[in-house]
């Protein structure tokens, strides 16, 4: 079908936004509108010892000033809100400090006002004393013995100590090795960054004791539990609406302060109140990214072939666990340790540390970018140590479809894969062959090359119950709902061609509704790229739905009997089985007036994602500056919905990729815990001149474990172009004779200093 599934559709949002009719939380005022805003901790770690905040009462417009102590309900607290299967230490976070302020942002006053100029006036106004406390602002310093205790529910500052994998079974591999590579990595703490700022505007309707949000997030039904959490009352005390999203990447699925606080407010009030962060309170306060790491190993044979590998990793939470933090490093994504590799066994221990820093959580991919960038540092520094070309040592242990099955050390069944093919696919349209002339024409030229290699998978889609629910109305038009949410990805298109391939429609008459939480039953919100698998599961049963709807109207408008009608989706239209005589859907809504439909599915199983990434960089020895020359990309998605999103997808999270190992960092003054990237004057993301054009090409071998046989794509190029990026850079360095460790991100400064280092007689080889 023209529209359906597979075809390169062009977004048909982007007509709208591109028109400036795009409907984001800050667009849409409410009648008797307030505003809020937030007083922040202004040190790291500290008694409060005083709090005046009558100035700000008093200023004419402000309509309540509430401290921890003036709240006039109790807030349940902030904590860690997944089923982690494991033991941790209690500590949740309060919505406004008490007593103790543990990161530089910490929500301590919160402000409503006529307008947010009155509101920000009267946050100037507040004044407060600390008594400031020894700061720990690094995961690995947090754990030591002499660190400052931030918990007392946690000693040593300890929040977890999780391992998974076969203890026993990997030591043992270890002992038998021919070689055992080891190798420190990192994956730096950084902020996401998104372009619209989070948000949330709420009114309270007294008569009937409800709530309605509007909240830029990656689910309804998620901010709904949260909210309800808070307040203590049931999920359908709130209605929420997410209309369009301006970028979100996991950190707008997660609790924040400011969300009940302003519920809890427009209570009060009886009035509703709104919050739009500031980009300088999002570089505070968001729920930031990564922050893991530590050391890994791999035991090796004779021939270059892993046996086992094992990691010992400190994952940074920040000064609390945000909703699904704890997670992120342990069950998210440890188990993928050894990625596609044939491995015998695995282990990995991570320990989980509370440092005087914004809370982290899951940032696009969740763990996976920080374990597959893991795996294959030691799968490179295994190819130095032995001798093998970087491609050989992955062609020799990656699996083949001849072995599936295959049952992974990390409990995971690998269904359909051909991971051959897709690397040697790869180093064809990378050059790879041609790949040492070109080094060495450029270090002729006084420029050091570097190639990275990284074969990633990724683990996708699974629960929550999935829910749609659609109506042709008695114009014609489509108008339905799935419990994922957009922000950004495409879902407009995408959901409307899997729509129009089930039922037929003009997708020029197929309208997908913003996200309202009393609409459907429930959903599982956007995350973990699970979107286009449960889409693609649940539209086609709803719209079957829709269809056993209208048939006994077909078959009354056609005069047959209703056993013999069919339904042909190429037409859209009914029909008398074995005959020409159809009756279009259209004319079957009109006569009743709209047909509606309704689908849900309850299905877990996962699917495995995974690719080939090859990067090109150059190195200038004089500046340090790297730029990226070639960037190669051959994925394996299963069966694709729209290529053209698909790449949009792949590109965005390489892009992310790239920033994070070319320039961004979160850093924060370890003596005082104040963050030293505070605004994007110090905080470096790719701009369009650092990206080159990227080659990408798919492989399209389909899932077992859905009947459309799809694979999740939407964080797939952040946990291949992480490594990816990472190797190009310490192979051109490695080039230039650097030996030493050098960990991201890989500014100029930084790489410079390594190469002054690697110039001296010791450095030299």
């Amino acid at each position: 079908m023209k529209f359906g599934f597979g075809q390169h559709v062009h977004r048909v949002e982007d007509f709208r936004l591109l028109r400036g009719e795009g409907s984001y939380v800050d667009d849409n005022p409410l009648k008797d509108q307030a505003h809020a805003a937030v007083f922040r901790a202004e040190v790291a770690h500290a008694r409060l010892t005083s709090l005046s905040v009558e100035a700000a009462a008093a200023l004419p417009g402000v309509h309540l000033v509430w401290t921890a102590e003036t709240l006039p309900a109790p807030l349940a607290p902030l904590g860690n809100d997944m089923p982690l299967g494991f033991d941790y230490q209690s500590v949740s976070c309060p919505h406004l400090a008490q007593e103790i302020v543990r990161y530089a942002g910490q929500p301590v006053a919160f402000v409503v006002a006529d307008s947010s100029a009155i509101a920000a006036d009267a946050v100037a106004l507040i004044e407060a004393s600390y008594d400031e406390l020894p700061v720990a602002a690094d995961p690995t310093q947090a754990l030591s013995p002499e660190a400052p205790q931030l918990h007392p529910e946690a000693p040593g500052n300890l929040a977890y100590r999780w391992e998974c994998g076969d203890r026993a079974a990997t030591d043992a591999q270890f002992e038998a090795a021919t070689h055992v590579i080891s190798t420190p990595f990192l994956n730096q703490r950084v902020v996401v960054a998104s372009i619209e700022p989070r948000g949330i505007n709420v009114g309270f309707d007294a008569a009937t004791g409800r709530w309605e949000a509007w909240c830029s997030s990656q689910g309804v039904f998620g901010m709904r539990t949260k909210l309800s959490k808070a307040l203590g009352v049931a999920p359908d005390r709130f209605r929420v609406h997410t209309n369009d999203v301006g970028g979100a990447f996991g950190m707008k699925l997660m609790d924040h302060p400011e969300y009940a606080l302003c519920a809890l407010a427009a209570q009060v009030l009886e009035r509703p109140v709104k919050w739009i962060a500031s980009r300088s309170e999002a570089f505070l306060s968001d729920a930031q990214g990564r922050d893991l790491r530590g050391t890994v190993e791999g035991a090796f044979d004779a021939e270059g072939r892993c046996l086992a590998m094992r990691m010992r990793a400190v994952s940074g939470l920040g000064a609390y666990y945000s909703t699904a933090g704890a997670a992120v490093h342990t069950i998210f994504s440890a188990t993928l340790l050894g990625g596609m590799y044939g491995l015998k066994s695995m282990h990995a221990e991570v320990r989980g540390a509370f440092t005087n820093t914004t809370p982290t959580d899951a940032y696009r991919g969740a763990g996976r970018p920080e374990v597959i960038y893991a795996t294959e540092r030691v799968m490179e520094a295994a190819a130095r140590t032995l001798g093998l070309d970087r491609a050989e040592i992955r062609r020799r242990n990656l699996l083949t479809p001849d072995r599936l099955p295959h049952p992974s050390p990390g409990g995971f069944t690998f269904d359909s894969l051909d991971c051959q093919r897709v690397l040697d696919r790869a180093l064809e349209a990378a050059d790879y062959a041609g790949f040492e002339a070109r080094a060495t024409s450029a270090a002729q030229a006084g420029q050091h090359l570097g190639i990275g290699i990284s074969y990633y998978f990724e683990r996708t889609g699974g629960a929550p119950v999935e829910h749609t629910a659609m109506t042709l109305d008695a114009e014609g038009v489509l108008t339905f709902r799935v419990g994922t949410q957009s922000s950004g990805q495409g879902h407009e298109t995408a959901w409307a061609q899997l729509a129009h391939e089930s039922l037929g429609i003009d997708i020029d008459r197929i309208r997908l509704a913003p996200g309202d939480s009393d609409a459907l039953p429930g959903g599982g919100n956007t995350g973990g790229s699970r979107s286009a698998i449960k889409a693609g599961q649940v539209i086609p049963v709803g719209a079957a739905n829709l269809i056993e709807n209208g048939r006994e109207q077909a078959a009354s408008m056609l005069e047959a009997a209703a056993h013999d009608i069919e339904y042909d989706a190429a037409s859209a239209a009914y029909r008398i089985a074995g005959t020409d005589r159809t009756l279009r859907i259209e004319a079957v809504a009109a006569a009743l007036g709209g047909l509606s439909g309704k689908g849900e599915v309850d299905e877990k199983t996962t699917t495995f994602p995974n690719g080939a990434h090859i990067c090109e960089v150059s190195l200038e020895p004089e500046t340090g500056r790297v730029s990226v020359e070639r960037y190669t990309i051959v994925d394996d998605f299963g069966r694709l919905i729209n290529p053209m999103l698909v790449a949009g997808q792949v590109h965005g999270g390489v892009v992310q990729g790239m920033g994070q190992v070319l320039g961004e960092g979160a850093v924060w003054d370890p003596e005082t815990g104040q963050p030293l990237t505070g605004s994007f004057m110090d905080y470096a993301l790719p701009r369009a001149a650092d990206i080159p054009a990227f080659a990408l090409d798919f492989e399209e071998v389909p899932s077992t474990t859905n009947a459309l046989g799809l694979k999740g794509c939407g964080e797939a190029g952040s946990v291949g172009g992480i490594p990816s990026t990472a190797l190009a850079v310490l192979d051109a360095l490695w080039r230039a004779g650097v030996r030493e460790p050098v960990e991201t991100p890989y500014t100029p400064v930084r790489l410079w200093q390594a190469l002054q280092s690697a110039r001296t007689p010791a450095a030299a080889e």
